[in-house]
Order: C-alpha cells, then structure tokens, then sequence
C-alpha cells in the first residue's frame, strides 16, 4: 500500500500541487469487485482546498488516473456502519450516498480518522459521523497550537510566514547599507546583533524616564473614580423614583387590557348572535308553506320550492365549534328536522297521488292508438310533472329514503303503463304487417326451397323470379346538435303492372314502411323518457353532444335547478348514468322482447325483410350511438341488432343450402336454374335496399358466400344434366351470371364476373367445337392421314404419288359432299341446337355465328392442304365460302 501511495503521490497529485493524506482500497457495494482506491489530499498552496478523489487504474495499462473528485466541504454524513464490530462496509453521502466496502477494516477506520481530523484543522464545518467507535474521534486542538495531521511536513508548512512587502522593503535598504552583506554574512550578522543590543537598552531608558507620567497618570484614574461613585449614587435615587412610576403604569396597562379584552369579546358575542339568527332563522311564511302549502298549483309549488331551499339553507349552515352545544340552536334544529320530515311526507304522498291520477288520464288515451300505428304522447303527463323537479332534487339532498321510494313507484308504475302500451302497439304492428295480399302470405309461409319449384313448375322463368322495375329508398336520419332527427319512408319507384314479382316488391316495401314507423316511434319514445326521468330524477347525464355541458344548470319552468349531491351519499355521474340505465331497462322491459317477436314474424314471413331490417336498425343504432352510446336506446337497439345480423346469416345460408337441394327435371331442358334467378332477385333487391347504407360489408360477405355457392352447384346440376348437354348448361347459367353482375355493377364481385365471363367463353367454345364436330367427316379422316404422312417425313408435293392418298382418291371423297348435302347437315345441327337451348338467354344466334365461323375456318384448312399438297391439280370444293355463307343464312332466316 505505501508503494501504491508514492505512487499515485508521484504520478497524479505532484503534478497538480497536492500532497496525499491517507487512501483506502474500495469498492461498490453489491457490484461485481472492480476495485479502486479513495484518496483524501490538500493542496499546496492557500487557502488550502481538501478534497476526496477515487483513483482508478486505467484498463489499457498499468497506470492510474482521475475519475471523480469531490470537496470535503460538500460531504455530509460519513457512516461507519458499525461502532462495534469490525465491519469494511462504509457511505459517504456528497450529492447523493456512495457506498463503499473497504479492503480492510483498519484501512476503513484509518481513512476515516484522517477525514475527522481535515474537518476539525480546515474546515470546522458539521459533518455527521455516526456508526463511528469514540476511540477514532480526537479531541479539537486549540486553533494556536499546530496539529500533526500529516506529519512533520505539514508543521513545516504551518511555521513558515511569507514576508510582506514592507519588511521585503526595510531589509534591502538594510543589506544596501552594507557593503559585505551578501559577501560575509557572519560579519554582517553580528552588526545586526550588535545594533540590536543599542536598541534594546535605548527601550529600557525611555522606560525608565515615564515613571512620572505614570504617577500622575494614577492620581488622575483615582479622582476619576470617586466622581463615577457620586454618579451612582444619583442613578440608584433616580432608578427608585422610576420603579414607583412603572409600577404604576403597570397597573393602568392591565386594566386597559382587561376593558379591551371584555369588548372584544362581547364583539365576538354579538357577532355569533347575529350570525345564529339571521342563518338559522326560518320566516314564518316558509313555515307556513312547508306546513299547509298548496302543492298541485303553480303559485303553491314555488312558494314550497322557496321555503324548502330555505330551510335547506337554514340547516345545512356551517356551525363554528360549541355552536351545536348550545340549547337554543338544538331546538331550533330538531324544529328544522321536524318540519323536514313533515314537508317531505306531505310531497312524496302528494307526488304518489299526481302519478296515480296523471295514470288514469294517461291511460284513458291508449284506446285512441289502439287502430293507429302510434305510440301516446306522454309530454303533457311529463310537463305536469317537472313541475316538481327542484322539489325533487330537495327530497333527494334531504330525504334519500323517500327518494328512492318514489324512484321505485315510478318505475313500477310506468313499467306496467309502457308495457301494455307497447304490447298494443306492436300487436297493431304485426296486424298490419301480416295484412299483405293472399298471394303474398301463401308464398311467404312457404319455404325458399318450395317456393323456388313452385316458380318452376309453373313458369320456367315466371315473374315471381325476378325483381323489375323497383328500388327501395332507405330512411335518412341525421343527428343534430339538439338531437332532433328527421326520418324518409321508403317509397316504390314504379308502381305501374302489378306482376307478382311488383307484389312482392310491394309487400315487402309495406313491411320496410312498417318497421320503420315503429322504430321512427320507439326511438322519440326511449329519449323522451329518458330525458324526463334525467331532469326528474336529477340525474346528470353524460353527453357527447356539442353545444352541452355536463353539470350545467338547467332552466325549468323559469326557475334555475341547483346542483348539489344526494345526501345519502354522493353520487358520480358514471353511477348517475348507471342509475338511468337501471331505471330505462326496468321501465322499457318489454321493448326489446316485443322488438324480436317483430323481427321474428318479418323473417318468417319473408326472409328477404332481414335485408330491410338490417340497414334500418344498423342505421338506428349508429343514430342511438351517435346521441349516447351508453344509454337504454343504443344498447337495446344493439342487442336487436344482433338478432337482425343472425337472421340474415341464416338467410344466406338457407339460400345456398336451397342451392344445394336443387332437384331438375330429366325430361326438360335445364335453362336457366332457379337458384340463378334467385341470386338476381335477391342482388337487385340487396342493392336497392344497402344504397349508402352503414352495412354495406355484411352484404358484400354475403354476396361472395353466394356467388361461390352459385358457381360450385351451376357445376353441380351441369355435371348430373342428362338431357341438356354440360356446356350449354353451364354456358347458359354462367351468361346470365355475367349479365346480371354487369348490370348491377357490384364493385366486391369484379373478379367474379370476370370468372363467370371466362367460363361462359370458355363453355360457348367447348360447345360449338363439340356440336359442329366434323361435317366433312370422310373428308377429314383423308386429310388427317396426309397430315399423318407429311409429319412421318414425306415432302407436302410428293403426298399426291402415295397410293392412299393420290389425286383419285381426293376427287373420289370430294364429290360425297355436294352442296346440298352440306346444306341438309347444317340444317340438322340448327336444330339440334336449337333443341339444347333455351328461349330466355337468346343465344342460339351466338351459337350459330360461332359454328360458321368455325366451318369456314376448316374449310379454308382443307383448301390450304389441297394447294400445297397437290399442286397444280385444279382440284377444289365442290362449294364456295360463298355458298356456306349463303347455306348459315339461310337456314337462320326459316327457323
């Protein structure tokens, strides 16, 4: 260690004017052991600055250096850990608490002291030293003496004295004087030596000749001395003369302080008299209001809302502590209490009564409904009511009790109210949906699978399968700022020739109309009520509407409701929007159960009526949300909306499952299959009805579970067709396909109709190469063998010498196709086809177009055989391009 000591004395703190106290090997606690050493250093030169400094030795060689330096005067606390067992562990606590585990304990203890003793010499500042043995604390040393705290250097340090300038100055005025100064210092000391003797006895003689002044000087301190004694003898008569004055003085301050003390406190007496009376005070015409107040007219109401804010007033007043001690205001409070209990007695019986007899009012107006798609108005039962809203918020700041009470009587009430309100108007509902045309009832108790053989019994293509000429406009409705909101009933476009299908259409837009006047009466219902039972009940609500504030003071009947906390317990508006709920879902318990019954008789009358009430009740749902999206309305319409979404799930799987259980007819051409006219029907309808509607990507999901289903059970029933030929079944369906996409125009099936195009292609070809065969049969058999030859390596002009296949042979097979026997083939193929397809899609003329095509095109190949194979010969058809032509259009033209 005192290796490493002369060390980092040497090579770090020689060159920066410090010398090296005591050091200790360290490292942090609870760290992985990378050591490093402590040093405590002064400088050398003043003032003096002692400082703590941890060495590091450098990791690219063996040498050290400086890593952090920190002044001994920012040290505040140095513990020890332990003043009795030996223990390394120590902290220094600077700006922040360094800990430290030493090699050893005596380093640790040694390294302390030297810090004791640099605060004691330099700095005499407070530093805490705790966990620290007594024995390692020595006593301060007197500022006079010197303190060996490093060593006999340091004394050195502390004897030696800097020269000012003034004795600089006199000592080489002295050593000018002298010639041999510098040259014989001895002789030059000992004149020193010898002047100094003169001096010291020119210093005793002058001493020696002021022993006369000093006598004089004597006598002049004793005559001083007698006047200081009569001078104190005239203060101590002066000071008793005071004493007798203080004491008077004395008692004249005590007495004003006693008078002062008693008006200030009868100040303070009058004070708390004055604030008693005039805070709890009632007048004795809010008594009166509150004991015998008319409380069923509007000049009654106010007077009892006046006097129960008053009292309110009067007994909700801040008392100061021992106020509630005195006997007058106990009196005056159990008289406050008691008039509080009579006067919410009064009105909650009072309001018992107003619900019962605004019931029987309410009730003698459900008769007029009864015929009429409406739901009463309960505005003018609501208005009467409010009334009584600030007398409301008072029941429930004073009395939460009877609060509640009248909370649970009214929904108790209202519920049985709505509910036979509403279970009429939802029965008239069903009345009036139910009340379609025969026809239309007939077909929609039937199954889709039924209804589609039916339509095909009756009429391959009958109107019922297909939907012309109408669309349905969907409701509009927009949420203002005030939460009005506007509603469009939908309306048919063309209601010109009523076919079966325009009944349909007409049907199910009456069914449209329907559902959406009863949810356009539900939705004002819900949020009147809702709205009512908020400012009844004083119950905030939580609205994101703009322009609204929540807390606000709302204006009532030209009053303004204050806003306080129920005194049973204070309530958040979270609880309070739980409370609405609560009171909305007890009150309306009967909607969403009537709503599903609704829903459900839609479907089962028609399973395409999901569609319609699906974008009506998305739409109702966004409004709701949109308004609140926590209230009774949003989360009811929700839930119903969940029901809606699944009944059209099972729309669409019914449909493909019809699909798959389509039975044809082995006796008659296929055509166009129902399930296809369907998927038409069932598209122009969706299309009509999802216009800019919020669902729009429920029904493309559905449109691609359908097409695929389409496309699998066309290839289906083409494959088990055993009168209509594959292709043209698949030609015919897969047309119809495309055309019906093109027409609507469906963006989520653009690779769908590209499929149904291909297909159609593809099969229309497959199908003329099939039926158009090969009408030059022999004719075709002799080329194929010359093909067969050229491509065994026989040159095209030297096919004519081979046996098989010379010039007769060609002329002999020529003259089997006259022009007439040609024309009777084609005939017989025109009717063939003819036969195969059917009268809807129109394509027998496609068809026909094609196969000239393709004839020509195998004529033009026998003739380019005929010219390379054999030229020179003058060997041709023995009919033209001309005369096919003429043989297609002729054929065309008389069927």
């Amino acid at each position: 260690m005192t290796a490493i000591k002369h060390a980092l004395q040497r090579d770090i703190f020689t060159p920066n004017d410090e010398r090296l106290l005591s050091i200790v090997n360290v490292c942090k606690a609870g760290k992985k052991k990378r050591n490093c050493f402590l040093c405590a250093t002064v400088t050398t030169e003043r003032p003096v600055q002692v400082n703590v400094v941890k060495v590091k030795k450098s990791d690219k060689g063996d040498f050290y250096k400086r890593q952090t330096v920190w002044a001994l005067r920012d040290l505040v606390v140095v513990d020890a850990k332990d003043a009795i067992k030996e223990n390394p562990e120590f902290d220094l606590h600077f700006d922040k608490v360094y800990k430290w585990v030493a090699s050893s304990s005596p380093e640790k203890n040694t390294f302390i002291s030297c810090i004791w003793k640099l605060n004691q010499r330099y700095l005499r500042k407070k530093i805490d030293f705790i966990n620290v043995s007594s024995q390692l604390l020595e006593e301060s040393v007197p500022s006079g003496e010197n303190q060996n705290v490093a060593g006999g250097d340091e004394e050195v340090v502390d004897e030696y004295q800097e020269l000012n300038a003034r004795e600089e100055q006199d000592i080489e005025i002295m050593m000018e004087g002298c010639e041999y100064a510098i040259s014989n210092a001895e002789a030059f000391a000992d004149k020193l030596s010898r002047e100094l003797q003169v001096l010291d006895g020119a210093n005793i003689q002058s001493i020696m000749a002021s022993e006369k002044q000093v006598n004089i000087l004597m006598k002049l301190l004793d005559e001083a001395l007698k006047e200081v004694d009569q001078i104190e003898v005239k203060l101590s008569s002066y000071e008793e003369m005071l004493q007798s004055v203080k004491e008077q003085m004395d008692q004249i301050s005590e007495s004003n302080h006693l008078i002062h003390l008693s008006n200030t406190n009868n100040l303070k007496l009058l004070s708390e008299i004055e604030f008693l009376v005039n805070h709890m005070d009632l007048a004795k015409g809010h008594i009166k209001a509150l004991q015998e107040g008319d409380l069923s007219s509007s000049r009654g109401i106010e007077a009892c809302t006046n006097a129960a804010d008053a009292l309110l007033q009067c007994m909700n007043v801040a008392l100061q502590p021992g106020h509630d001690m005195l006997h007058a205001v106990q009196q005056q409070q159990h008289r406050f209490s008691d008039l509080r209990e009579h006067f919410a007695r009064r009105l909650a019986s009072h309001l018992e009564s107003c619900l019962l007899s605004k019931g029987h009012d309410q009730s003698s107006t459900l008769a007029q409904h009864s015929a009429e798609l409406t739901l009463p108005n309960h505005h003018p039962f609501h208005r009467d009511l409010l009334r009584y809203a600030k007398l409301m918020e008072w029941l429930k700041n004073t009395d939460y009790g009877k609060y509640e009470g009248l909370t649970k009587n009214y929904m108790d009430y209202l519920s049985r109210l709505y509910e036979r309100e509403i279970k009429d108007f939802f029965e008239v509902a069903k009345i009036k949906m139910t009340g379609a045309t025969k026809e239309g009832k007939k077909f929609a108790t039937l199954p889709r699978k039924e209804s589609a053989v039916k339509q095909e019994t009756e009429s391959l293509h009958g109107s019922s399968g297909k939907l012309t000429g109408s669309t349905s406009s969907l409701n509009k409705l927009s949420v203002q700022s005030s939460g009005n909101r506007r509603s469009q009933s939908s309306s048919l476009l063309d209601m010109g020739n009523m076919s079966t299908s325009d009944l349909d259409v007409a049907d199910r837009t009456k069914f449209d109309k329907i559902f959406e006047q009863v949810l356009s009466e539900l939705e004002p219902l819900c949020l009147s009520e809702q709205d009512f039972i908020s400012k009844f009940f004083k119950l905030q609500q939580h609205l994101s509407l703009p322009g609204t504030a929540v807390g606000d003071a709302e204006e009532m009947d030209g009053g303004t409701l204050s806003k306080s906390h129920s005194a049973g317990g204070p309530q958040s508006i979270s609880s309070e929007n739980h409370m609405i709920r609560q009171m909305m879902i007890k009150i309306f318990r009967c909607v969403e159960p009537e709503l599903n019954n609704l829903i459900a008789l839609g479907d089962k009358i028609d399973s395409f009526n999901s569609l319609y009430m699906l974008v009506k009740m998305s739409h109702h749902v966004w409004t709701a949300q949109n308004v609140d999206p926590t209230s009774f309305l949003s989360t009811t319409l929700g839930n119903v909306l969940v029901t809606v979404k699944r009944n059209f799930d099972k729309c669409i799987s019914n449909q493909i499952k019809q699909m798959e259980d389509v039975k044809i007819s082995k006796k008659s051409k296929v055509g166009i299959l129902p399930f296809v006219a369907e998927f038409e029907e069932f598209a122009a309808l969706a299309e009509s009805i999802f216009k800019n509607a919020e669902r729009r990507g429920d029904l493309d999901k559905a449109y691609l579970k359908l097409i695929r289903g389409v496309f699998t059970n066309v290839e289906k029933v083409a494959n088990e067709s055993q009168k209509t030929p594959r292709d043209v079944v698949m030609m015919e369906n897969f047309h119809h396909i495309f055309a019906t996409l093109s027409r609507l125009k469906i963006s989520c099936l653009e690779a769908e109709k590209k499929e149904a195009k291909q297909k159609y292609t593809d099969h229309l070809t497959s199908y003329v190469i099939y039926s158009l065969g090969q009408p030059l049969e022999k004719l075709n058999h002799f080329f194929e063998g010359v093909e067969a030859r050229v491509a065994q390596g026989v040159r095209e002009e030297e096919v004519s010498y081979q046996l098989a296949f010379n010039k007769q042979e060609l002329r002999k097979v020529i003259k089997e196709y006259p022009g007439k026997e040609v024309k009777k083939g084609l005939d017989n193929l025109y009717k063939k086809v003819d036969k195969h397809l059917c009268e809807e899609e129109n394509l027998l003329q496609v068809v026909w177009h094609l196969m000239q095509d393709e004839f020509i095109r195998q004529y033009k190949h026998f003739e380019g055989l005929i010219a390379r194979c054999y030229p020179g010969s003058g060997i041709t058809m023995e009919f033209t391009i001309q005369d096919i032509l003429d043989y297609f259009s002729s054929i065309a033209q008389s069927h």
